[in-house]
């Protein structure tokens, strides 16, 4: 009894290394990851939850098919894109990056907007993604555009119980004369803007920045074949007119912009092109007392959107 009651012995065995853990324990691990990036954190956790809410949410399908995706790469063309509501699916941040003001505008923007990803992602790997541009350690993903078919704009018009206005582009290669375009067509009530499929301007980062956020409520349509798509309205009863600098009537004098009408804007160098053309009801020219040899797209299509909407009013 007395032998167990005796103290165990204080001598103390080997002592087991850090190998070197604490010391690299203590080394700084760079900036701190915002709290939207921080797994278990409050902000985290919510951003997550909006995400997986706007995934189950039904997406329309356009008929006109899609787009391609985009890629917006630095600091301020990304932090400019979700400013202007520019679509996204997600948003990449370097690890260990820099954290400015326009870093946390830009995961604060993405947050709030919610439906927007956040991928911490090394250096390396954003490099590969943007095939070695300067991306400044943020580049956000733009998904692929859902292009309307041309005939949707005009079930469009049915269903408010009005006339179509819609502007078909013809050689604009342009995405900001697109966008431009966009604007002026939801500004004066149009329902919306026809495209070619090929060597034609798409909805791209720029043309959503240009239209600043209307490309949301307007549809933008992409036709096969353009002639043959103007075509198709002629036959729904819609008047087709071109715009043209040598046209055989001045905008005043056509009195078809108060009806149903679809309203053709070429190339700013080419102008519309001979097929287009002659599938015109009207060539109508924009008068210009100033002497301007021609308009850009964006332009000349806000003009006689608003001749058209004066005489609907």
């Amino acid at each position: 009894m007395a032998g167990n009651n005796r103290r165990m012995s204080g001598k103390k065995g080997a002592q087991i290394g850090s190998g070197g853990q604490r010391r690299r324990g203590l080394e700084g691990k760079g900036p701190t990851p915002p709290a939207e990036m921080r797994k278990g954190h409050k902000k985290n956790r919510i951003a997550n939850a909006k995400t997986k809410q706007v995934q189950r949410r039904p997406v329309a399908r356009g008929r006109g098919g899609k787009g391609t995706s985009e890629l917006v790469v630095g600091r301020n063309p990304v932090v400019e894109a979700l400013r202007e509501g520019v679509p996204a699916n997600t948003l990449y941040v370097q690890q260990f990056i820099d954290n400015d003001e326009r870093v946390r505008e830009a995961l604060q923007l993405a947050g709030e907007r919610g439906g927007i990803n956040l991928m911490e992602a090394p250096r390396p790997e954003l490099d590969r993604m943007t095939n070695g541009l300067n991306h400044q350690g943020l580049v956000l993903q733009v998904p692929p555009y859902e292009y309307a078919h041309p005939e949707d704009l005009l079930d469009a018009a049915a269903d408010g119980g009005e006339d179509p206005l819609v502007v078909a582009l013809d050689g604009v290669t342009d995405p900001r004369n697109l966008g431009a375009v966009v604007r002026s067509v939801s500004a004066f009530g149009g329902h919306g803007v026809v495209v070619p499929e090929r060597r034609a301007a798409g909805m791209t980062a720029g043309a959503w920045k240009t239209s600043a956020g209307t490309a949301a409520r307007t549809p933008v349509a992409r036709a096969t074949n353009l002639t043959r798509a103007l075509e198709q309205y002629k036959k729904a009863g819609v008047t087709v007119v071109g715009l043209a600098a040598d046209g055989e009537a001045e905008l005043g004098e056509l009195d078809a912009l108060g009806g149903p009408v679809v309203i053709v804007v070429g190339s700013e160098g080419k102008g519309l092109s001979r097929l287009v053309g002659e599938t015109c009801d009207f060539r109508v020219r924009i008068p210009m007392p100033g002497g301007a040899e021609s308009l850009n797209a964006g332009v000349a299509a806000g003009i006689v959107l608003y001749e058209a909407a004066r005489r609907r009013g």
